[in-house]
């Protein structure tokens, strides 16, 4: 933990109540950042310890450099030990139903009162309205939102390959927290600050509801999209290998027709601007296919790279691991993971000062730090060993 004291969030403590991706985004930013982040579980753990398919990274990636403290909030030593816990933080992160922590005095309005200066940052389904009694998840809000519409093809609509809302969520959560944090050390007073899929989900599929707003016609999913670019898109090549490929502005069409020896398209009238080459892209898209079938995505690759033009290889999640860029450039550090196998992950996509913001802890064992946390709090050693024989904590 040394190395948390040079980074902007060292000596704020958060103490989540979280579970699967949201809140536990949110958590993970916070840590990254520096803040010391107190993981309070169930006995029985993080249901998202025990996923699988899908959801088997979640629980390891979103809760690296946090501490678990494992207690049953159902009974009132363990409501005691969360309460004097929570004393001692300045903010507060959970993603539950609102009924949920007011039942267990864990609420906003409850803890504001204890203590006026604590933060308490809420992850939800929708904010505050007409919806906020549904239950919401990342497809649900994908689907009545516009992104599983836009990202499918007409008439079949299809969730975005990754928990978008859910992690920009947790995203914005923490950046709510940090901006109360600021006006905090001006007004001394803390506040709640709410995050939500619904309205993360609206947010990400604003650009398409400005583009009816401007031209009056309905965007049409990506598959269909009318492209801003006369070439923008991916391309079969020799050996049946897939490659993206865009051209994009009057500079980097001289460019690709010069690079290719493509005299004749650079010659052609109806292809002297992008939009004229939008405007012809019924045919000079399928012409190029044909054209490109002639070089592998490597030779492609190498050209576009030479040339500064824009290209991307059809990479699969599990290539990552050995991208050289990432290895290089440290945005994959190692990480243990909680069965005790060791593997890299990557890091947050930002540098401060230069530096990556590195990972300090592995993702906690069940209540592997319950002990040191209740020793802070001022638990005797007798103490702590009652709670264990009662059920009211367990630790690693």
């Amino acid at each position: 933990m040394n190395q948390a004291k040079n980074l902007p969030l060292h000596g704020l403590r958060v103490v989540e109540f979280t579970h699967m991706v949201m809140g536990p985004t949110c958590g993970m930013v916070l840590a990254d950042l520096g803040a010391e982040v107190i993981k309070v579980e169930p006995i029985t753990g993080d249901s998202t310890r025990q996923l699988l398919g899908s959801g088997a990274g979640f629980y390891p990636l979103f809760n690296r450099n946090k501490k678990s403290l494992a207690v049953d909030l159902h009974s009132a030593k363990g409501r005691e030990v969360v309460l004097r816990l929570i004393r001692t933080a300045d903010v507060v992160s959970e993603n539950f139903k609102s009924s949920t922590m007011q039942k267990l005095g864990l609420d906003y309005a409850t803890l504001s009162k204890l203590d006026d200066r604590l933060i308490y940052v809420s992850h939800k389904g929708f904010l505050p309205g007409p919806y906020d009694h549904r239950t919401a998840l990342d497809e649900v809000v994908q689907m009545m939102g516009g992104l599983a519409y836009m990202t499918g093809r007409p008439g079949d609509p299809l969730r975005a390959g990754s928990s978008v809302n859910d992690i920009m969520g947790g995203m914005f959560g923490a950046i709510g927290a940090m901006a109360a944090i600021m006006q905090r050390n001006i007004t001394g007073k803390g506040q709640e600050v709410q995050s939500a899929l619904f309205e993360n989900n609206i947010f990400l599929v604003a650009q398409h509801m400005m583009q009816f707003a401007i031209t009056g016609k309905p965007a049409a999913p990506m598959p269909q999209k009318i492209s801003p670019w006369g070439v923008y898109d991916v391309f079969t090549v020799k050996n049946n290998e897939q490659i993206f490929l865009a051209v994009v502005g009057e500079t980097q069409w001289g460019i690709f027709c010069k690079a290719f020896g493509f005299d004749d398209l650079a010659a052609d009238a109806r292809l002297n601007t992008n939009n004229d080459r939008v405007l012809a892209r019924s045919w000079l898209i399928p012409e190029l296919r044909t054209r490109m079938t002639r070089w592998t995505a490597a030779e492609l690759s190498a050209i576009f790279e030479q040339h500064g033009l824009p290209f991307a290889p059809i990479t699969d999640p599990q290539h990552l691991f050995d991208d050289p860029h990432l290895l290089q450039t440290g945005g994959l550090a190692p990480m243990g993971l909680p069965d005790g196998r060791e593997t890299v992950v990557p890091l947050l996509p930002l540098t401060l000062g230069g530096e990556r913001l590195a990972v300090r802890m592995n993702p906690p064992k069940l209540g592997e730090h319950g002990v040191a946390i209740l020793q802070r709090l001022g638990y005797s050693d007798e103490d702590i060993a009652t709670m264990q024989q009662d059920g009211v904590v367990a630790t690693a």
